[in-house]
């Protein structure tokens, strides 16, 4: 299916990682502008000057990718490391989201989507940082998707996890034996999703039939998490 964009100015922020790459060709192959941003964006000047930059944004893509220390044990999980996992998906979220909305508001029209994780709505050890900061994003899409529904601004995350990446899921990964036993146990679909199977849920929470959708943060993860 196809989502009429044409018209659209869409910024995507860490545009050359994570969701990045694929979200920029799939919005662009159904019209859409695209702005197309790889900085850091590790302070709120950065933030502020990235979206006062880009001129109108009909769709911000707050698309955040950091290391998920897999592996590390909570004892081991140092400050350094705590505090970088949430400079880098914590604290730009609220920059971008803070920055973007009022000109959205005045407008009374606007979509922010975010790439999030579903690691925080299932268990898992070794993975505190990553699930803690994954997990914030998805409070504070809850809160600001309900705050500003009334401006008639939609505000969504996209919950995913066995998303194929590059840097998640490298090929060696992928061909893994133990990792393919381990794909068909967890995952009840039993597959990788393509990375357009997932900015396709992007592309309908951006078109305007996706309106009713507020705070959502929607789990894309074949099963694995609900």
């Amino acid at each position: 299916m196809t989502y009429d964009m044409n018209g659209k100015r869409v910024l995507v922020t860490h545009a050359d990682r994570f969701m990045g790459p694929a979200c920029a060709e799939e919005f662009s192959k159904n019209g859409a502008e695209i702005l197309a941003d790889a900085s850091d964006l590790k302070s709120d000047e950065d933030c502020q000057r990235l979206i006062e930059g880009a001129g109108l944004i009909d769709v911000l893509i707050v698309n955040l990718a950091a290391p998920n220390l897999y592996g590390t044990l909570v004892t081991e999980l140092d400050e350094p490391a705590w505090q970088e996992t949430f400079s880098l998906l914590v604290h730009p979220l609220h920059g971008l989201v803070r920055h973007t909305l009022p000109e959205m508001i005045a407008r009374r029209k606007g979509k922010i989507i975010v790439f999030g994780s579903a690691t925080p709505l299932r268990p898992m050890g070794r993975l505190a940082a990553y699930s803690a900061a994954r997990g914030a994003q998805i409070s504070y899409v809850k809160s600001v998707g309900v705050e500003v529904a009334r401006h008639n601004v939609q505000v969504n995350l996209i919950a995913q996890n066995w998303v194929e990446n590059p840097a998640y899921y490298p090929p060696d990964l992928q061909a893994n034996p133990k990792f393919q036993k381990n794909l068909k146990e967890q995952v009840p679909i039993g597959r990788l999703a393509k990375p357009e199977e997932d900015v396709a849920l992007a592309l309908f929470l951006a078109s305007d039939q996706s309106d009713f959708f507020v705070g959502q943060a929607i789990p894309f993860a074949g099963g694995w998490a609900s």
